[in-house]
């Protein structure tokens, strides 16, 4: 049920208010017009889709495609200059589970994907590979500091390599991707990058390649199994079935007719599944809402600033939809765009009201200049609500990444992925502690029937309270009655593309 859904009284956060709004901007008839039920029915559809396309929304699949019709249809419909942007993109796919296994002194199976396991890199190649583990310059014990080791880095590492026998690289300052290429140029036949092995990075981690370059089959591992296989002499066997190629995907993006071009607010939330499964939650909860959000904004008359709104493709291959997007805009097209809100995952089960900390003081990752005023303006309507929330890292998970790193400030909604609940959290948002906050998370079981109806109510109501305030705002994000002056060179370098580590 909406709490207290009556008109924001300016006058009591006017100390924030005015860094973003140069008037009082009432929201109250567009939040009430954006409504949980419209949202389902958006997701109920994306369901539908699925179910008639092999069970998954993937971005190379029927189903997708599917999914893009639908959105363009109604956007179309309400009046929206809509566009599609193809884009190649790099796929990924296990065709059955990876294999690494220590043949002697010391038989051994890794459990694949467990904490003290491997994993297999996005973009490995395929391969069943049985050789001498070797260790490439390694830094044990580890350094104080994460990424201190430097093993596999440069070309110089790999002298005196043994071609054929399988590299064991310890994680740290470069990215996954530059590790292998070197070990490949060296006559590696099979990769493990293991762990770096400070407090915190002792586990099995999902990484990727980025790209489908590679040729031999990469895996990352826990610490203690790569320092197991790199004692030397040890015999190991890599095992990988994969499908790592290029296909071709698309965004989906729509303009208002009307409003200032120069401000542009982009609104944004990724359309396409796992392969697993109808990605429900994930993220048809942000599509369907932006999807509203962009039908009632039609209704509403002219916003004073140009909206777009864009649903992105490939996000789960590494938020390569929204990075297109961004790596073509031109350098006044990047200083005209005003913000960008994301909105993935909006309706977790075991939800908590996550907002992007937009200026680092809770994190130490903050946006670029801007992202504080967002991220206080979602602050003040919960508060307002006397609804708790708390802030989220900008690490690079989601598709607000490609706009951090070329300066334009972001923000946005998050109620949790993989996750467990706290027991603190527990006792302010209720659900259950110590379960993941989306038990489905990436899983086949992420269906309509995967959602928390409070949590899209609460989220749906905070996304359209502070869209429509900066679609209507007379001033720029930054505070400003002018396109604000943003950078257009990478400001943040972020550990994550998408949910996978680079390095």
């Amino acid at each position: 049920m909406r709490l207290l859904k009556t008109t924001l009284i300016v006058s009591a956060i006017l100390a924030t208010q005015q860094s973003y709004s140069a008037v009082p901007i009432d929201t109250e008839s567009y939040r009430d017009a954006v409504s949980p039920a419209g949202i389902l029915d958006h997701m109920l559809e994306l369901q539908t889709i699925a179910d008639a396309n092999g069970g998954t929304r993937e971005a190379s699949s029927p189903g997708y495609q599917a999914s893009l019709l639908y959105v363009q249809d109604l956007l179309e419909g309400a009046g929206y200059e809509v566009w599609i942007q193809e884009f190649d993109y790099p796929y990924f796919e296990e065709q059955q589970a990876a294999v690494l296994e220590q043949l002697s002194p010391d038989p051994f199976i890794y459990p694949y994907f467990g904490l003290d396991g491997f994993a297999t890199m996005s973009y490995s190649g395929s391969g069943d590979v049985t050789a001498i583990a070797e260790a490439v310059d390694l830094l044990l014990p580890p350094g104080s500091d994460a990424n201190s080791s430097t093993s596999g880095c440069e070309p110089e590492d790999f002298a005196g390599f043994s071609p054929g026998n399988i590299a064991v690289i310890q994680r740290g300052s470069c990215s996954f991707l530059i590790k292998a290429q070197n070990a490949t140029a060296a006559g590696a036949t099979g990769v493990i990058i293991f762990n770096e092995g400070q407090p915190g990075r002792t586990d099995n981690f999902l990484g990727t390649l980025q790209e489908p370059s590679i040729a031999i089959p990469v895996v990352g591992a826990a610490f203690d199994a790569g320092v197991e296989l790199a004692a030397g002499g040890v015999e190991s066997r890599i095992f990988v079935d994969a499908i790592s190629e290029n296909r071709t995907t698309a965004n989906l993006l729509a303009d208002t007719p009307a409003g200032r071009d120069d401000r542009l607010v982009v609104a944004g939330a990724h359309l396409d599944s796992v392969s697993e499964g109808p990605g429900i939650n994930d993220n048809g909860s942000g599509s369907g809402m932006i999807l509203e959000l962009a039908l009632q904004l039609a209704a509403m008359g002219e916003p004073v600033n140009k909206v777009r709104f864009a649903w992105w493709g490939a996000e789960e291959a590494g938020l390569l939809g929204a990075e297109h997007y961004v790596a073509n805009l031109t350098k006044r097209e990047i200083k005209n765009t005003a913000l960008n809100l994301n909105f993935d995952m909006v309706a977790s089960p075991n939800f908590v009201r996550f907002i992007y900390d937009g200026d680092g003081s809770a994190t130490g990752i903050s946006g670029p200049n801007g992202s504080a005023n967002i991220e206080r303006v979602f602050k003040d309507y919960f508060d307002s609500q006397s609804l708790a929330s708390e802030p989220t890292a900008f690490d690079g998970r989601s598709d607000y990444g490609p706009f951090i790193e070329v300066g334009i400030p972001a923000g946005g909604l998050f109620t949790g992925a993989e996750e467990l609940k706290t027991e603190e959290q527990e006792a302010i948002y209720g659900g259950t502690a110590g379960e993941q906050l989306d038990p489905c998370y990436h899983l086949a079981c992420d269906t309509f029937d995967n959602y928390s109806f409070e949590a899209l109510d609460q989220m749906s109501d905070a996304a359209a309270h502070t869209l429509y305030t900066f679609a209507m705002t007379t001033s720029s994000v930054n505070g400003t009655d002018k396109a604000s002056d943003k950078a257009t060179k990478k400001t943040i370098e972020l550990e994550y593309q998408g949910n996978k580590l680079k390095r």
